[in-house]
């Protein structure tokens, strides 16, 4: 048996522990699957990391958001989290990336989204100097505010 080998740490692999073991290992799988990543038909991968409440953001609708885009290696690229301001944004106004107005859509006041962008939904006429036209961008998001139109 693996783990009642006596070269694999002794101390930790005891046959009386098992249940202990198995039971943690469920703890740490459910966590790891109760932030699940939707994908959407455009491509764009998000997840809720936050519950937030009151009405959904809909096109036409003002937000105010907190957003950091990094790339998947975590380097950051833009941030305003440490900022007392946050952006405005126009839902379906062409003022954000494709990513940044679908992921928008539905969110909740106070509500956290992480979003896994592919590169054709973060295109921009122009980029900064840091960000590479071809990768993948994480963005995370936090709904301060909405004002309907």
């Amino acid at each position: 048996m693996l783990f009642h080998s006596p070269d694999i740490c002794p101390q930790y692999f005891k046959p009386e522990m098992m249940k202990t073991y198995l039971f943690l290992f469920l703890i740490l799988i459910f966590t790891a699957c109760s932030t699940k990543m939707v994908r959407t038909k455009s491509g764009l991968h998000y997840r809720i990391l936050e519950k937030g409440s009151g009405i959904k953001a809909n096109a036409g609708d003002e937000v105010f958001i907190y957003e950091t885009t990094s790339y998947r290696n975590g380097t950051v690229l833009y941030t305003n989290y440490n900022s007392q301001r946050p952006v405005k944004v126009l839902i379906g106004g062409n003022q954000a990336t494709e990513a940044v107005d679908e992921g928008l859509r539905g969110m909740k006041v106070g509500e956290v989204r992480e979003l896994i962008a592919p590169p054709y939904l973060v295109k921009r006429k122009s980029y900064p100097d840091n960000v590479s036209p071809d990768s993948t961008l994480v963005i995370k998001m936090k709904l301060d505010k909405i004002v309907r139109k």
